[in-house]
């Protein structure tokens, strides 16, 4: 590690920041924001005892957290047990090594609009998509939350996940609180950026054509050699984004009769994006494993990255959606891409293991006394006395969807636990049994 090195890591490692404990966040969810959301799911996927996060979720509801501590690598807070009883809970996650966080800034000052969204303190989705590309996860994963507890529990107690329930509402607030828990607090790396920033823009204003250029060899003369093929380059890796593809100026030159300018803008963009995404996939996975969408769901895939309003309405009526339709579709697909659209659009019967995993799921989400009123149809959950309805796909997770406008759309990232899932589908000021919140403390 050089001697930079050293100081940055000195400075990320003394960063540590203490929020005030929140009120009780009665009928309400946890997770606005799709980082929040994120987060639970970690937990939710991570944790053995489902008992344990229903029992954690209701003490952070009460207001049993205490102030929450932030610092690289770990959050800390006490928190009061059902017993009254206070513990403190810590919860871990490993910091990202010196190279990731070089890694990933070089990555964010080449994306204009990730280092424009860090500074309106908001973390756009692509941000950690892109960074995920290149081998850093800045959103915890499977069984990356460790927990450690006084009451001397091995796994998440109630306190760790009344914490960690505690963080997603924390993170909706100020998602700079990710970063700081991967090793980088708000000012330092804001700083960072800036440097980075600064030397791209120095590197492109000396680089040149002219010194660019170097002197070839003719192709003809190179392949008379007889050795050109033990000197060709090994295969490229796999490039950090999709590639840009050539603006078609059509104000020098006359287009071509039937063909729109904007559209075709539109699919070569899409395209450089789908085939970057396949070959990520099929670089990670076995063979056969990367999915295919249907013309239906590639055009939502389009229209989420089309801004011209012309080819948005084409889109729309080749998909076979309408307007409202592809609006809704493209929703699902920004909250979680194929999987997202699968469940908007596949209505399936439950049946067998898979209902009884289901039903089981929901009984234990709830005590008997608070068990919302569900009526279910196929895979679809509907709360009787409140727009809300809970969609279950194919894999076990429960994704919220709300009626808005007399239609369903979705509203947040699944959850393995229908509780937080339907928490984010119910609009403000409802209970997750249908009836009113009362107003006033």
């Amino acid at each position: 590690m050089t001697g930079r090195e050293d100081e940055t890591a000195g400075q990320s490692a003394d960063v540590q920041r203490t929020f005030a404990a929140f009120p009780p966040a009665r009928g309400r969810g946890f997770a606005v924001s799709w980082w929040g959301q994120a987060w639970l799911t970690a937990l939710e996927e991570s944790a053995l005892d489902l008992q344990q996060l229903k029992a954690g979720r209701g003490l952070a509801r009460g207001g049993a957290v205490g102030a929450v501590s932030v610092r690289p690598g770990r959050i800390t807070a006490m928190v009061r047990g059902r017993d009254r009883t206070a513990h403190r809970a810590d919860v871990l996650v490993e910091p990202l090594a010196e190279a990731q966080w070089e890694r990933f800034l070089d990555m964010a000052v080449e994306r204009a609009g990730h280092v424009a969204a860090l500074l309106d303190r908001e973390m756009p989705p692509h941000l950690v998509e892109d960074a995920s590309v290149t081998g850093i996860d800045l959103l915890p994963g499977l069984g990356e939350l460790e927990p450690e507890c006084a009451c001397g529990a091995w796994d998440h107690c109630e306190h760790t996940a009344a914490l960690c329930y505690q963080v997603a509402r924390l993170l909706d607030e100020d998602p700079f609180v990710l970063f700081l828990m991967r090793g980088r607090g708000e000012q330092a790396l804001l700083a960072d950026l800036q440097v980075r920033g600064d030397t791209a823009s120095a590197d492109a204003a000396q680089d040149s054509p002219a010194s660019r250029a170097r002197p070839g060899v003719d192709a003809t003369e190179a392949y008379a050699t007889g050795d050109i093929l033990p000197s060709l380059p090994a295969l490229p890796e796999l490039p950090t984004e999709p590639g840009v593809p050539p603006s078609l100026d059509t104000e020098a030159a006359p287009g071509v009769a039937g063909v729109d300018p904007a559209a075709l803008e539109v699919l070569a963009a899409g395209t450089a994006v789908e085939a970057h995404r396949m070959l990520a996939e099929a670089l990670r996975a076995t063979p056969g494993t990367v999915s295919e969408l249907t013309v239906a769901q590639d055009a939502v895939r389009l229209a989420a990255g089309a801004s011209d309003e012309g080819v948005i309405e084409r889109l729309a009526e080749g998909s076979g959606r309408g307007r409202a339709g592809l609006e809704t579709a493209v929703r699902a697909w920004r909250l979680g891409g194929e999987a997202a659209l699968f469940v908007l659009d596949e209505e399936w019967q439950v049946e067998g293991e898979a209902l009884a995993r289901a039903r089981a799921a929901l009984e234990s989400a709830w005590d008997e006394d608070e068990r919302p009123p569900l009526r279910r149809d196929g895979n679809r959950w509907t709360l009787e006395e409140a727009p809300a309805q809970l969609r279950l796909g194919r894999d076990g997770r429960w994704w919220p969807y709300r009626e808005e406008a007399g239609r369903w759309v979705p509203v947040g990232a699944p959850a393995r636990d229908p509780a937080t899932a339907l928490a984010a589908a119910e609009p403000d000021g409802h209970r997750t049994d249908g009836t009113l919140v009362p107003e006033g403390p």
